[in-house]
């Protein structure tokens, strides 16, 4: 009998995650007909055989690369038979009765291509579960720190619908990939997730060609994650992280290219370019003025890694070569 739903879950580094999640989901699909795939992306800690050994009931695909997150999860949908995927971060863990009620949603909104619902840390705060397509505008109000300072702005704080009430459920532009619900005859016709983006802007890029085709983005409070952030971010070696901690700087960089070049075009991508780097380096010169050598020099950093991530992508018109 065909399963109702595959999770689809893509590990690098999460030995240390993936035994409570997976208890979670073995106790939660008890009573459902669902199955796991694990896809492990040349983890160096021994999460494939970790898992191999302690869970066997997994379907577990060991690549010999790390594919990122977007070839990854393609390579999980194609072992998975589920008439619903669920994609799911191995730092995200579904609350009781999610997966039951996320179903039980799909089938009831046929129209729908994607959904998900609240992501919340572990200290219990609510995370952004459903943004906006981002523009420039926004790039601007976010580089300047006005949608930070006024969260509840719906011009300011338009990319991130903090000024939403997230109790309420709505129809959006597009969710993020830790905890969301895509039924597996759209994900196949879509061909997936474009693998130009190894990590980051995948889910952003998929939305629109969704949104394209008349399929709905829904975000439902009901559906609820406790959501880490960053975890396998942080082990990669030599990388530099976001001040968050939760976005590797130059895989984003190289996907904001990438993304901008391919729905907005070769102007609004030098633009999106120019503004960053200007605005870094307007900081940069205020750091030397008031004497703050190392807020200085780690502006001068994010600069040189704007310009190599330029460079990397030829102005976003090319993916380089995998794994980054």
């Amino acid at each position: 009998m065909t399963p109702d739903l595959s999770i689809l879950v893509v590990t690098y580094n999460s030995r240390r995650l993936v035994a409570p999640l997976l208890q979670r989901l073995h106790d939660e699909i008890a009573d459902l007909r669902a199955e796991v795939v694990l896809v492990d992306n040349a983890s160096a800690d021994g999460t494939a055989s970790f898992v191999r050994q302690a869970f066997p009931w997994v379907k577990l695909v060991a690549s010999a690369v790390n594919l990122g997150f977007a070839a990854g999860n393609n390579l999980a949908a194609l072992h998975a038979s589920g008439r619903h995927l669920l994609l799911l971060n191995p730092d995200a863990m579904p609350e009781p009765g999610a997966l039951r009620r996320g179903i039980a949603l799909m089938d009831g909104h046929p129209g729908v291509g994607l959904a998900g619902g609240e992501l919340r840390g572990v200290d219990g705060s609510r995370q952004p579960s459903a943004r906006m397509f981002p523009t420039l505008r926004d790039e601007l109000f976010t580089l300047s720190g006005l949608a930070a300072r006024h969260p509840h702005s719906r011009l300011f704080a338009r990319l991130d619908r903090r000024w939403a009430d997230p109790e309420q459920p709505a129809a959006v532009d597009w969710i993020p990939g830790a905890f969301v619900f895509i039924p597996a005859a759209v994900f196949r016709r879509l061909g997936g997730f474009d693998e130009r983006f190894f990590m980051y802007y995948e889910e952003v890029d998929l939305c629109r060609r969704m949104k394209a085709q008349g399929l709905g983005v829904h975000y439902w409070p009901e559906l609820k994650a406790t959501h880490i952030g960053g975890a396998s971010a942080r082990t990669v070696a030599h990388a530099r992280v976001s001040r968050s901690g939760s976005q590797l700087e130059t895989w984003r960089m190289r996907s904001a290219l990438l993304y901008y070049r391919k729905h907005h075009g070769p102007g609004a991508t030098a633009l999106l370019h120019a503004l960053e780097h200007g605005w870094h380096r307007l900081r940069q010169l205020r750091a030397i003025w008031r004497g703050h050598h190392e807020r200085a020099a780690d502006f001068a950093l994010h600069g040189r890694q704007l310009v190599q991530a330029w460079r990397d992508t030829r102005g976003g018109r090319h993916s380089p070569a995998t794994p980054w």
